[in-house]
């Protein structure tokens, strides 16, 4: 959203992308591909291959912009997102212009992900060693960087102390007018069956089903929930692969292993109400989120997910895990539930009672709609403050 709004300004706006693309244009702004030309090294030291990845790739970028500053171009703000190395190099080509960064995360050997969660405890006594290497690249990019952009407060305080009076908290933003209650939204699951607002639904949305983002207690929680709701359908959306921390054991999935650990609580007739509906399509996913009764937000300490702040601008009603960056949006009783990470039976309990009172969950869905617009809204709030940010470098 902020290149084709500076762009519509009168800015001469350039994105660089290895992605292939069809134009060279699009909505004003001036695409440029590059290619990495090579591979990591192999059987490098598994502490550093990290820092050689974002090393091929920082080096293809910085040809990219020399061949770019030959042509003419000189920028005076350049945007970066460092998290994969590209921007290492570009003040080395354009020492003169402004280098914003996105600070999404900076790696925690404790107080955040790693070692929050007891079950999957990471025994190697070189972890920590490690994850250090692994905020090389941000360090790298401190020493450059003339500013920082984060989209939560609690993300922006991840990073060194020496950084993070540089980082304005301002979110990417959320489109809370296209992201809307929907009353009359109906869905047709796989199996024939259709579902409307009637319905019983309780959604849960992960990238990928994973512990990173409470896949295992929210299973752990299905076996009371569907017991005690016995007409309550399980709409649940994600991929099977991997996006946050260690791949399962034995070639196994994630999603798998812990539906096999519930099965045996669950009877033939629960099971049924359980749907994996896999990865949708955005406006999929939009019905799915408009359908929902309660809608179900687990994370460790991490990156607050977008689906979260988009659940709650289509009104719903929410029950979430009491973490650092999920109190940022919920405010317990106020704009959803909150909840321990750990307890499956308090989780699956505070669904029920939601279920059970439709006016205190409607508050609850209302209060979270007019949350996420007074503070994550696109067009009111978070592009105009990115605009002013980009302007004021």
């Amino acid at each position: 959203h902020l290149a084709p709004a500076l762009a519509a300004e009168g800015h001469q706006v350039v994105a660089l992308t290895i992605r292939p693309l069809q134009s060279d244009s699009w909505n004003g702004v001036r695409i440029r591909t590059y290619k990495i030309e090579r591979g990591t090294t192999p059987n490098v030291h598994s502490w550093v291959s990290d820092f050689e990845t974002k090393t091929i790739r920082g080096e293809a970028l910085f040809k990219a912009a020399l061949e770019l500053k030959r042509e003419g171009f000189s920028p005076d703000v350049i945007v970066a997102h460092p998290g994969w190395g590209e921007s290492l190099f570009v003040k080395d080509v354009w020492p003169e212009a402004r280098l914003a960064i996105y600070c999404e995360f900076y790696y925690q050997t404790q107080g955040a992900d790693v070692g929050f969660d007891p079950e999957f405890q990471v025994v190697h006594p070189g972890e920590s060693c490690r994850l250090r290497l692994k905020n090389l690249n941000s360090l790298l990019h401190f020493e450059v960087a003339d500013a920082g952009i984060s989209p939560t407060h609690w993300q922006a305080s991840t990073f060194p102390s020496r950084f993070r009076s540089q980082i304005s908290v301002i979110h990417d933003g959320i489109d809370t007018e296209t992201l809307r209650p929907n009353r009359g939204i109906r869905l047709m699951l796989p199996d024939g069956q259709e579902l409307s607002r009637d319905s019983e639904v309780v959604t849960f949305v992960n990238r990928n089903l994973e512990p990173y983002r409470g896949y295992h207690s929210f299973m752990r929680a299905l076996p009371h929930l569907l017991s005690v709701r016995p007409d309550a359908h399980v709409l649940i959306v994600g991929g099977n692969d991997v996006s946050y921390g260690a791949r399962p054991p034995g070639g196994k999935s994630w999603r798998d292993i812990f539906l096999e650990e519930v099965r045996e609580r669950l009877t033939a007739a629960q099971l049924a109400r359980i749907h994996y509906l896999g990865s949708l399509p955005y406006q999929h996913f939009i019905g799915v989120m408009q359908l929902s009764t309660v809608h179900v937000y687990l994370t460790y300490p991490f990156v607050l997910s977008w689906s979260l702040l988009e659940a709650m601008s289509m009104e719903c009603s929410i029950v979430a895990s009491d973490t650092a960056p999920v109190r940022e949006a919920i405010i317990d009783g106020k704009t959803g539930r909150l909840v321990d990470f750990f307890k499956p039976y308090e989780l699956a309990s505070a669904v029920v009672e939601m279920i059970g009172d439709p006016k205190g969950r409607a508050q609850l869905g209302e209060n979270a709609r007019n949350f996420a617009r007074e503070h994550y809204d696109l067009r009111s709030v978070c592009l105009p403050r990115q605009l002013a940010w980009v302007h004021s470098l």
